[in-house]
């Protein structure tokens, strides 16, 4: 299991938070997926044997946000 923070760019309310919270535990892999709207940051836990870095981005582009930065 890997941890990684998105910052994400333009995020711009609670409930769009709350989207892409759902939307990436619904993630075959991701073990859990928190994203604070106060912070625009979205910490992930998953198993980097099925879904990678590049995946989880493209999931967070589908919801209309970018991905600023991975830590």
């Amino acid at each position: 299991m890997l941890k990684t923070t998105f910052y994400l760019e333009d995020l711009s309310c609670p409930d769009c938070a709350n989207k892409i919270e759902t939307i990436l535990n619904k993630q075959e892999g991701v073990k859990e997926a928190k994203v604070h709207y106060t912070t625009s940051k979205a910490k992930i836990n998953y198993d980097e044997n099925i879904i990678d870095i590049e995946q989880l981005k493209e999931v967070v582009g589908k919801t209309g946000y970018g991905v600023e930065k991975v830590k």
